[in-house]
Formats: C-alpha cells, sequence, structure tokens
C-alpha cells in the first residue's frame, strides 16, 4: 500500500500550533510545553490552549483570563 505524500498546502489547512488574536497558543496533537519555572509539561488534550497573556491562575494553561484584560495588555 502507497501512502500519498502529504502536499505543502494541506499543511497550511492543519497546523499544528494555532495563534490566537489577543488570545492563547492552541496546540493540536502531543506536545511538550515548559512553564516559567523550567517544569516540562505533555499535552494530553486532542487540542490544548497555552496562555500568552501572562495572567492565566493555571499556567502554562489558558483559563481566559485574556477575555477580560485591556485589548492594550493582549498579546
Amino acid at each position: 500500500m502507497n501512502a500519498e505524500p502529504v502536499s505543502a498546502e494541506a499543511d497550511i489547512e492543519h497546523p499544528d500550533v494555532i495563534l490566537c488574536p489577543g488570545g492563547p497558543m492552541l496546540l493540536r496533537g502531543d506536545h511538550l510545553v515548559q512553564d516559567a519555572d523550567g517544569s516540562t509539561h505533555r499535552t494530553e488534550r486532542p487540542v490544548s490552549a497555552v496562555c500568552r497573556c501572562g495572567k492565566s491562575s493555571r499556567p502554562p494553561w489558558c483559563d481566559g483570563t485574556h477575555k477580560v484584560i485591556p485589548d492594550r495588555d493582549k498579546p
């Protein structure tokens, strides 16, 4: 059975990392995330949200805090 090559266009349509404007970084699939203390966390969900605003109460994971901070302070 021959596997079909994956085109560059297919990679663009299904990225592993998505940066949400003013919000988190979404990771699709299996990733390792390092927090500010240097601890490494493996993603366990099909899609994981990593905080980019620095205000989450559950770092490195997004808790939605970016929704209540002023736009000028968002990533």
